[in-house]
């Protein structure tokens, strides 16, 4: 997206703090004994409940609401029914879009 305004620059503000929630609610949950599925089902269910949706889903058809990649992969990881196991290293990336034209600030 191309800021062109101070209200584009809100909207990104905005998407940004809900994108930044959603990693470190996943982040806080992720442990061993959870597959991947599991953690990108937390991140859907709070990206709807913050009005967003997933950015790879709506522009690519992406299978998962967030790409969660375990080492050796580094990114767009597809969550699955891989099982989390302790000493993993895991990559979440969450992008997303607002389904709304309001611009409200993101809970903290």
């Amino acid at each position: 997206m191309t800021v062109g305004s101070e209200e584009d620059l809100e909207y990104l503000k905005a998407i940004g703090r809900i994108c930044a929630l959603a990693l470190r609610k996943m982040m806080e949950a992720a442990q061993p004994g959870m597959s991947t599925l599991e953690l990108d089902e937390l991140g859907r269910e709070f990206l709807e409940n913050q009005g967003a949706r997933s950015a790879p889903r709506v522009m690519y058809n992406f299978p998962g609401t967030t790409c969660i990649s375990v080492s050796p992969v580094i990114a767009h990881g597809i969550p699955g029914e891989y099982v989390l196991k302790d000493g993993d290293l895991i990559h979440i990336d969450v992008s997303a879009e607002r389904t709304d034209t309001m611009v409200t600030p993101a809970p903290r």
